[in-house]
C-alpha cells in the first residue's frame, strides 16, 4: 500500500512529461484493480461466513453463551468493515463529480449527522454560511469524508471526561473567496502530538477496534478533489480538522 509520501513522489515523477503521467498511470491503475479484485475475492465467502454466524445465533441461541462466540463474531465484523474501508481507500481517487450548491447539501448533511446526537449530551454547533458556490464533487465519498470527521469528532467526546461536550460545524468561504473552508471541532480529549504525523497515514490507528483507515479514506478524498486537510488538536482541549476546498475563479 502507497504511503503519502509515495504519493507525492509519483505526482511529482508524473509531472515532469506526458510519458512519465501515462505509464504511472497504467501502473497506478493496474494496482487498484489488483486490491479490488482481492479484495472482493475475500468479501464473499466472508458474507457467508457472516451470514452463517446468524443463521446459528437464530437457530441456537444458547450458541451465544460459548466462551469464544462473541469474540468469534466481532473479528468477523471487523474484518468486513476492513475490507469495506479498504475499498473505499483504493477508489477514492476515482470521483463522479456532480455540480452541487453547497449551502443546501451541507445543511442536509449537517441535520442528518445531527440525528446520531439525540439521546446523547453533545451539544451540536452548526455554522454554514448561505452563498456557498456551486461546486463540482463526489457526493457520496465526500459526505463519508465529512461524516468520518464528524463521527470522529463525536468519539472524542464518548468518553465523558467533558462535562459539556460541543461539537462543531462550520463552512465559509475564505476572505479570499478562493477556498471553501470547513471545519469541524470538538472541545474532547485531542489527540497527543507524536501521534499527529501518523494520523492519516493507511493502517495506523490510535484508538481501539480502529481500521487504521478512516482518515486516510478522508485525505484521499479531499486530494482528489484537490483540496487540503489540516489539523489542529491540544490534549485534553480538543481538536479542528480544517477542509480547505478551491473554487474555480471566474476569468477577469
Amino acid at each position: 500500500m502507497f504511503q503519502a509520501t509515495d504519493n507525492d513522489k509519483l505526482s511529482a515523477i508524473m509531472d515532469e512529461s506526458p510519458e512519465n503521467k501515462e505509464v504511472i498511470s497504467k501502473l497506478l491503475e493496474a494496482h487498484r484493480l489488483q486490491i479490488s479484485a482481492i479484495s472482493h475475492e475475500i468479501r464473499n465467502p466472508l458474507s457467508l461466513v457472516y451470514s452463517s454466524i446468524q443463521l446459528i445465533e437464530a437457530d441456537h441461541p444458547e450458541v451465544r453463551s460459548y466462551r469464544h462466540w462473541a469474540q468469534m463474531r466481532e473479528d468477523v465484523e471487523y474484518m468486513t468493515r476492513l475490507l469495506e474501508e479498504l475499498s473505499s481507500y483504493n477508489n477514492g481517487e476515482w470521483l463522479n463529480l456532480t455540480a452541487t450548491g453547497m449551502t443546501s447539501w451541507l445543511r442536509t448533511l449537517a441535520l442528518s449527522f445531527a440525528a446520531s446526537l439525540i439521546d446523547t449530551p453533545v451539544e451540536f454547533v452548526s455554522r454554514i454560511d448561505p452563498d456557498l458556490p456551486v461546486l463540482p464533487i463526489d457526493q457520496v465519498k465526500f459526505r463519508q469524508a465529512l461524516f468520518n470527521l464528524l463521527g470522529n469528532a463525536r468519539d472524542a467526546l464518548s468518553d465523558g471526561a467533558n462535562p459539556a461536550p460541543v461539537l462543531t460545524f462550520s463552512a465559509k468561504m475564505q476572505a479570499s473567496g478562493r477556498q471553501l473552508v470547513l471545519t469541524v471541532s470538538d472541545n474532547g480529549c485531542g489527540i497527543a502530538p507524536e501521534d499527529l504525523d501518523t494520523l492519516f497515514e493507511p493502517f495506523v490507528t490510535h484508538k481501539p477496534g480502529g481500521t487504521g483507515l478512516g482518515l486516510a479514506i478522508v485525505r484521499r478524498v479531499i486530494r482528489a478533489h484537490n483540496g487540503e486537510i489540516r489539523v489542529f488538536s491540544e490534549p485534553g482541549k480538543g481538536s479542528t480538522f480544517s477542509v480547505f476546498l478551491p473554487v474555480q475563479q471566474d476569468p477577469a
